[in-house]
């Protein structure tokens, strides 16, 4: 197993019941990482470069996975993405999408623009636990992730 410090997880996600239901879904799943939110993919940019008010290195450490929902306002998760995928500093940093859509366009055009992996919100609660039990096991201990946004 992996012997690293706890990866911290940033979800990007603007549906503050999705945000709530993940938070208990990963707590439900044992799954102790520290999970970060932000709700549009502006402040997703914000938090990553470190700009107010993400700016203090301690609070906001530099996720090991981001969890990126497409659909959000002011800037979608499209364009963090191709923002994030774009950046020498960031782009190291697994994206997985986790989105309602299940559009052909955006499962090609995610992978495209460097996501990592894509998966549909599921509908149920039973569902997301199970997703979540899944991304704990793959993303958290069989592969190995950047501590704090650097490679280990």
């Amino acid at each position: 197993m992996n012997a690293q410090p706890p990866v911290h997880i940033l979800i990007a996600d603007d549906d503050q019941d999705d945000c709530l239901m993940t938070r208990e879904a990963f707590a439900e799943c044992h799954i102790s990482n520290t999970l970060h939110f932000v709700h549009d993919g502006e402040a997703l940019l914000d938090y990553l470069r470190r700009r107010a008010p993400y700016d203090d290195e301690e609070r906001y450490p530099l996720p090991g996975l981001i969890l990126l929902d497409l659909n959000m306002p002011r800037m979608d998760g499209r364009e963090a993405l191709h923002a994030i995928k774009s950046d020498a500093l960031l782009r190291g940093i697994p994206v997985v999408v986790l989105t309602t859509s299940s559009a052909e366009e955006d499962i090609l055009r995610s992978y495209d623009m460097g996501g990592n992996s894509f998966i549909t919100k599921p509908v149920t609660y039973t569902g997301l636990l199970e997703v979540v039990k899944t991304l704990g096991r793959y993303w958290l201990e069989i592969v190995e992730l950047p501590v704090d946004g650097k490679p280990v």
